[in-house]
C-alpha cells in the first residue's frame, strides 16, 4: 500500500504573478506565514521564491528589491512532485535536490505544494502504517 502524495500536500498554497517585484513577494510571504510563494506566468507554474531566496538573491546581493522582479529571483526551473507519487519518493527527491518544498503539478497545472514539514508531521504515521502493513504481508490472518 502506497501513501500518496496528494493525500498530504497543502492545497491552499501562495501564487504570485512573476512579473511582481522582490518588495510585493516579500510583502505576500509576510502575509502568508508560509515561508514560499509560487511563481506563475500565464496560469502556470514557472518558480518559487523563498525566504532564503530573497536574503540571499536579494538583500546579500545589496540589489533594490523594488527593482528586482521574480524572473530575477525566482528559483527555477521548478522541481514538482506528481500527485500520484509516493511519500518516500517525494523525502528523496527533496533530499536530492536539496529542497524543503515541491509544487505538486501534474500536466502543466499545480494541485498543492508538500514540504518537508508536512513528511516530518505525518512520519508516525506513515512509520506506523507501513509497519502494519509489512506484518500483514509477512503474517496473513486465516
Amino acid at each position: 500500500m502506497s501513501y500518496y502524495v496528494k493525500d498530504y500536500m497543502d492545497k491552499d498554497f501562495p501564487t504570485i504573478q512573476v512579473e511582481a517585484s522582490a518588495v510585493e513577494a516579500a510583502k505576500a510571504l509576510n502575509t502568508t506565514k508560509k515561508g514560499y510563494i509560487i511563481v506563475l506566468e500565464k496560469g502556470k507554474p514557472l518558480g518559487i521564491v523563498t525566504e532564503w531566496d530573497l536574503v540571499s538573491k536579494v538583500l546579500a546581493a545589496e540589489k533594490d528589491p523594488k527593482k528586482l522582479s521574480l524572473r530575477q529571483v525566482a528559483s527555477t526551473p521548478l522541481i514538482t512532485v506528481d500527485p500520484d507519487k509516493d511519500l518516500l519518493e517525494a523525502s528523496e527527491l527533496m533530499q536530492k535536490n536539496g529542497v524543503k518544498r515541491l509544487p505538486v503539478v501534474k500536466g502543466g497545472v499545480i494541485y498543492g505544494v508538500i514540504t518537508s514539514t508536512n513528511i516530518a508531521q505525518k512520519c508516525g504515521e506513515y512509520v506506523n502504517k507501513s509497519v502494519k502493513d509489512v506484518l500483514r504481508w509477512s503474517f496473513p490472518l486465516g
